[in-house]
C-alpha cells in the first residue's frame, strides 16, 4: 500500500470511529427521541391536511422541477443577470467563488465592533459566518427562535427548517433559565414570550441585519424569504444596513418562476400558507416628495448581496449530481428518513440526511470526510417519495460510494 493510500485509510478510519460514537450517543439520547417523535407526528398530520386542502400542489411541483432544471443550464447567465438587477435597484452585488471569499466580503462590508441581527440561513451554517464575524470583534444574534436556542446551547442545527427540533421544551426551559437568570417554565408560549421581549431591542439598535433567501428572481433581482416568526422581517427592515448572503442554486429566471418555487416550498414544508412572505429588491426608498426617488426611508439605507458558489458549480457540472441542486430545503425528506428519526442531525454535518450528504461532499467536507454519512443512508427511497423535486438521492449516494471505493477525490 502506498503512503498516500495508507494515510487516506487512516483518515477515513478516524472519521468512521468518531462518527460512530456520535451516532450511538444520539440514538440513546432521550431528548432527541422525545422531540423528534413529537415533530414527525405533527409534520405528517399537518402535511396530509394541507395537501388535501391544496390538491394542485403536486402539479405545481412538476412545473418547479422543470424551472429548476432549466436554471441549472443557465446558471452563469442568471448570476450575471441578478447581479446587474441588484445594482440597478441601488444595491451592491458581489460574487464569492468559495467560503473564504464570502467571509472576507461580508467582513469588509461590516467591519468590527458592530451588532448584527441574523435570520436563519443554512448557507450561513455552511460557511460559519456567525463565528467568523464574532472572531472579528462583532456581536451576532441569531433571531430565529430555534437558532437562538442553539446559539445559547453552543450546538448546531439538527434540521434544515427546525434547527432545534431535537431540544424538547423541558431542555429549552433549562437553557433559558440559565441565560436570562430567572426561572422559565417548560411552557412553550412562555419560552417564546421571553425571547420576544429580549430580541425586541436588538432589532432596533443593531448596525446590520443579515439574511439569506429561499429563491431569487434573476430578472428583477427580487429576493423571496419565507418565514413565520416575523424575525426576518424585522432584522432585514429595522437596521440601517441589510446584507443578503445566498447560494447561486436559489436563482430562477423570472419573478413568476420564483413565486411558483415559493408556494411549493412552503407547502411541502407543511404550511398551508406561511405567516410572512418577504420580497426584497433593494434599500428602502420613497418618492413622496415631488415624486423624486430617495433611498433610505424607514428601512435600510444600504443593501448588499453576496452570491456564493462554494462548490455548487462543481456539483451542477457533474451530470450524476446536478439534480441535487434542485433541493428546495423544505425539510420533508428528513421526517421520512428512518435514520434521521433516530439520530436527528447526527446524520450529517452542515446539511443533513441523504440529500445533505451529497451537499456536504461538494460544499463542506469533500468525499473522504463525508464518507461515514455515505454509509449511514439506507437508500430506502422514502425521501424520494416525499420530495417535491423527486431527487434521486439513493442513486447519487450509490455513485458517491463507487467513486470513494475507486479512490476518486471530490474536494
Amino acid at each position: 500500500m502506498s503512503v498516500q493510500k495508507e494515510n487516506r485509510s487512516k483518515t477515513m478510519q478516524k472519521e468512521f470511529s468518531e462518527y460512530s460514537k456520535e451516532v450511538d450517543r444520539a440514538q440513546h439520547d432521550e431528548n432527541i427521541r422525545k422531540a423528534i417523535s413529537r415533530a414527525v407526528k405533527a409534520y405528517r398530520e399537518t402535511t396530509e391536511k394541507t395537501m388535501k386542502s391544496y390538491p394542485h400542489t403536486p402539479e405545481m411541483a412538476a412545473e418547479v422541477r422543470e424551472i429548476k432544471r432549466q436554471s441549472v443550464e443557465q446558471r452563469e447567465e442568471l448570476v450575471a443577470q441578478a447581479m446587474e438587477a441588484v445594482e440597478n435597484n441601488k444595491g451592491k452585488a458581489f460574487f464569492a467563488k468559495d467560503k473564504h471569499e464570502a467571509l472576507v466580503i461580508a467582513s469588509e462590508i461590516i467591519g468590527t465592533g458592530k451588532t448584527i441581527v441574523k435570520g436563519k440561513s443554512m448557507l450561513g451554517e455552511e460557511i460559519h459566518i456567525r463565528e467568523y464575524l464574532e472572531e472579528k470583534g462583532n456581536t451576532v444574534w441569531e433571531t430565529d427562535l430555534g437558532e437562538f436556542i442553539l446559539q445559547l446551547k453552543k450546538d448546531r442545527p439538527m434540521h434544515i427548517l427546525s434547527p432545534a427540533i431535537h431540544v424538547p421544551r423541558e431542555k429549552v426551559a433549562e437553557i433559558f433559565t440559565d441565560f436570562f437568570e430567572k426561572e422559565i417554565e417548560p411552557d412553550i408560549a412562555k419560552e417564546v414570550a421571553v425571547v420576544r421581549e429580549f430580541m425586541r431591542e436588538k432589532y432596533f439598535t443593531a448596525d446590520v441585519g443579515m439574511s439569506s433567501a429561499n429563491v431569487v428572481a434573476a430578472d428583477t433581482g427580487a429576493f423571496v424569504i419565507i418565514e413565520n416568526e416575523g424575525n426576518v422581517r424585522l432584522c432585514t427592515a429595522a437596521p440601517p444596513i441589510h446584507i443578503i448572503i445566498v447560494g447561486t442554486e436559489k436563482l430562477v429566471p423570472t419573478f413568476q418562476d420564483a413565486m411558483k418555487v415559493t408556494e411549493v416550498t412552503w407547502r411541502y414544508a407543511q404550511y398551508p400558507v406561511p405567516a410572512y412572505v418577504n420580497i426584497i429588491t433593494g434599500p428602502s426608498k420613497t418618492g413622496d416628495i415631488e415624486k423624486v426617488t430617495t433611498y433610505g426611508a424607514h428601512g435600510p439605507k444600504e443593501f448588499y448581496v453576496i452570491f456564493v458558489d462554494n462548490g455548487r458549480s462543481d456539483m451542477e457540472a457533474d451530470d450524476d449530481f446536478k439534480q441535487a441542486s434542485h433541493c428546495l430545503r423544505c425539510g420533508g425528506c428528513m421526517y421520512e428518513c428512518p435514520v434521521f428519526q433516530i439520530t436527528a442531525g447526527t446524520f450529517g454535518e452542515t446539511y443533513l440526511g441523504g440529500i445533505g450528504t451529497i451537499w456536504n461532499v461538494f460544499t463542506s467536507g469533500g468525499l473522504e470526510a463525508t464518507s461515514p454519512q455515505l454509509y449511514t443512508c439506507l437508500r430506502c427511497g422514502r425521501c424520494v417519495e416525499r420530495c417535491p423535486m423527486q431527487i434521486d438521492v439513493p442513486n447519487m449516494i450509490l455513485e458517491l460510494r463507487k467513486r470513494l471505493a475507486a479512490g476518486e477525490v471530490i474536494e
